[in-house]
């Protein structure tokens, strides 16, 4: 099997050029917006202007500050690796203008962290998950948004630094983050039925992009979370995992194969050959919510819904529509 070297996320030592560019960028935003008035983020008349660096942050904070905030995210792009992000100047400038600035955090969105300290604001808050769920900085899986118990938390952290920034709309940020909340409920019983239904489900994954929604839904990773590291990280994994790998679809041993299907390449795709070939159902699921068609409740239920069919049907389902 072909394998190819994928990109390397940057490393500590790889944004010192980075924080110098920035720093720059965001030089060039300031004055840029001391002329034009408004920053990149568009904020508006009496909005709270956001900057989230997922769009799935960016969009449970559209639905928690309705018509008082003004959302931008970073990254958007579902056809994309979201690992190889690289800063632009409209990013800069957002930021730097940005009231409230959402990042992942576990080293996943490290730009994020670079440009915020390049444009130092004391009217400026930072909502880093990691920090919000007391999370250490060596946690192995970044993919915190596939957890069920990680939005309701994001949702009530908005709602509370909006209502400081906004008091005056402190009820109506309470009330939208208490709704989004309980629009969760549809996600949570279908995650319960899968559990009650097909709990123990044995799967391989290339990545641990959806491993907590894996986890709460009961099933079984057989794969060697070195390799699941090594394909995150685009480093080549071992030969010794790769044939373990491919053995759990030669022997059958797994019912589902889940794969990131944002970032494949000869290895990832010679996985969902093996899984083709041996009959076993792929699931295709995203770092980056889908966009248009989705939310957040909606992207995790088409997720888990998925899941339900490759097990249930016997159904592959590779993109969401």
């Amino acid at each position: 099997m072909d394998v190819r070297p994928r990109k390397l996320r940057p490393g500590p030592g790889a944004w010192s050029h980075v924080v110098l560019a920035v720093v720059a960028l965001v030089m060039l935003a300031s004055c840029a917006r001391t002329a034009a008035g408004a920053g990149a983020a568009g904020p508006g008349v009496g909005r709270i202007a956001v900057v989230a660096a997922e769009n799935q942050y960016g969009n449970v904070a559209s639905q928690v500050g309705g018509r008082y905030v003004a959302v931008s995210s970073v990254e958007s792009n579902p056809n994309t690796d979201p690992h190889s992000y690289e800063v632009s100047p409209g990013v800069a400038q957002a930021v730097s203008s940005a009231q409230v600035v959402i990042e992942n955090g576990i080293g996943y969105d490290d730009y994020m962290s670079k440009i915020v300290a390049a444009s130092p604001s004391p009217h400026r808050t930072v909502l880093d998950v990691q920090h919000l769920l007391g999370l250490p900085d060596d946690t192995p899986n970044p993919h915190l948004w596939y957890s069920p118990g990680t939005m309701p938390k994001v949702a009530h952290a908005l709602a509370g630094e909006f209502s400081r920034i906004a008091p005056a709309h402190a009820a109506y940020f309470t009330r939208n983050a208490a709704a989004f909340v309980a629009s969760l409920g549809p996600w949570l019983t279908a995650i319960a039925q899968f559990k009650a239904g097909h709990g123990r489900t044995p799967v391989a994954t290339t990545e641990p992009v959806a491993d907590y929604l894996l986890e709460a839904a009961g099933t079984v990773n057989r794969t060697p979370s070195t390799l699941q590291d090594d394909i995150m990280n685009g480093v080549d994994p071992s030969p010794q995992d790769v044939s373990f790998q491919a053995g759990l679809f030669a022997r059958h041993r797994v019912a589902v194969f889940v794969y990131n299907e944002q970032v494949t390449d000869a290895l990832t795709d010679g996985f969902i050959t093996d899984a083709h070939r041996a009959g076993i159902p792929v699931v295709g699921v995203y770092e980056t919510m889908p966009v248009p068609g989705y939310d957040y409740q909606s992207w995790m239920l088409a997720e888990t819904h998925a899941m339900e069919r490759a097990v249930a049907d016997h159904a592959s389902t590779t993109h969401l529509s």
